[in-house]
């Protein structure tokens, strides 16, 4: 069963002049540490709704007001001010299981979906809109990680090889490592293909534990809408299903493989899909959507 946590308004923290939100984990309750997972609201863009909180350079929005809105999150969840952020490290990200050590803010273009760092005052990011975001933090070496984790990077264990990064570069011990898994597209909006299962099954012995059929007499008819004229017997014409994937879950196994304790991992029950008033979809809006952060850091 994955380790899935309902969350609320109610529980997030907001800043009380922007309504900006921060969703941040419980079992992150370190002292040295600042972290967040931002949502869409209490920005300064207009393109993507009103107040938009858009933290990703996109062919819709300024880089004004992406560079005002990462400075105000910032703010929120206490890297600096608005004035003086402390500096974001981000990759362009590619879908892949490329993870970066950054040892300071002075780094060239950085390709990849994964960062780790134990330097303190700066931030390690990385934007989603349905792709799964995944910090880390290790509380002895005090050394953090953020991964991108789309349905390639995960089949590519771009957590496993993160985890396994900050081992071999900070001496991390997996059962000192707290995880969260942030807001993302979760089973119930992330029908996939046949091909998707045969690439999980191809590098997870527990891939068929990810993959769930519902039935979908709706999708097939609109296939096939001459299906009532089928002659064949019951039972032997093509299933009415469809296959929903669990991103969330195979993260998770992920992180307990790579040493992890299940006990260390959060993980948040939001699905950006379902509420796209809260999140940023690139499925449920069809492409034309903002982009939100994950990010961590070290206090100086």
């Amino acid at each position: 069963m994955s380790t899935v946590v309902k969350t609320s308004r109610k529980s997030a923290a907001k800043s009380k002049t922007s309504k900006l939100e921060v969703l941040r984990a419980p079992n992150f309750n370190v002292p040295w540490l600042v972290h967040g997972f931002s949502t869409r609201l209490g920005g300064l863009s207009d393109v993507y709704g009103p107040r938009a909180l858009n933290l990703g350079i996109t062919e819709h929005d300024t880089r004004e007001n992406v560079e005002r809105n990462r400075a105000r999150f910032a703010q929120a969840i206490g890297a600096g001010d608005e004035k003086k952020p402390w500096p974001l490290v981000q990759v362009k990200q590619v879908h892949s299981g490329v993870v970066h050590r950054v040892t300071s803010d002075a780094h060239e273009a950085l390709t990849g979906d994964g960062l780790i760092t134990n330097v303190p005052g700066l931030l390690i990011g990385v934007k989603t809109a349905d792709c799964i975001p995944v910090l880390v933090v290790d509380t002895k070496k005090r050394a953090v990680g953020a991964f991108h984790a789309g349905w390639r990077g995960t089949v590519a264990r771009i957590v496993e090889k993160g985890i396994g990064e900050m081992r071999k570069y900070f001496g991390s011990n997996p059962r000192d490592i707290q995880a969260a898994i942030g807001p993302g597209v979760h089973r119930c909006c992330y029908t996939v293909g046949e091909e998707l299962v045969r690439a999980f099954e191809s590098q997870f012995a527990y891939a068929k534990e990810l993959f769930h059929e519902e039935y979908d007499f709706e999708s097939l008819h609109n296939k096939y809408p001459m299906l009532f004229l089928n002659q064949r017997a019951p039972g032997h014409g093509e299933p009415a299903t469809k296959i929903q994937l669990d991103l969330v879950e195979a993260n998770r196994r992920q992180l307990i493989d790579a040493g992890v304790s299940e006990k260390n991992i959060f993980a948040f029950a939001d699905c950006t899909s379902c509420d796209t008033k809260r999140f940023f979809s690139h499925r449920a809006e069809f492409g034309k959507t903002g982009r939100m952060l994950a990010t961590i850091g070290i206090k100086p």
